[in-house]
């Protein structure tokens, strides 16, 4: 139960302010003009809204966090030239 409160109250930024505006208004219009169509698009905003989701449920999202990859190594190219 504490993780969800954290997921829902926690880590809000613009894009998901964005889209819990939009599906705010988009509810209102669907319900002012009953209309079922409206409505479901506004669920789906506030759902990604509300659970912190993007496209595709979040697995098209960019990772938070940079890795350090320390293992790397360098990579020499030699110059080939074509006679």
């Amino acid at each position: 139960m504490n993780e969800i409160k954290q997921m829902i109250f926690n880590n809000w930024h613009l894009m998901r302010i964005v889209r819990l505006a939009i599906g705010i208004f988009i509810g209102i219009n669907a319900i002012i003009m009953q209309e079922a169509l409206p409505g479901i698009i506004a669920a789906i905003f506030l759902f990604q809204a509300i659970t912190n989701t993007g496209c595709c449920a979040g697995s098209c999202a960019l990772p938070s966090r940079k890795t350090n990859n320390q293992n790397q190594s360098n990579t020499l190219f030699e110059k080939i030239k074509n006679d």
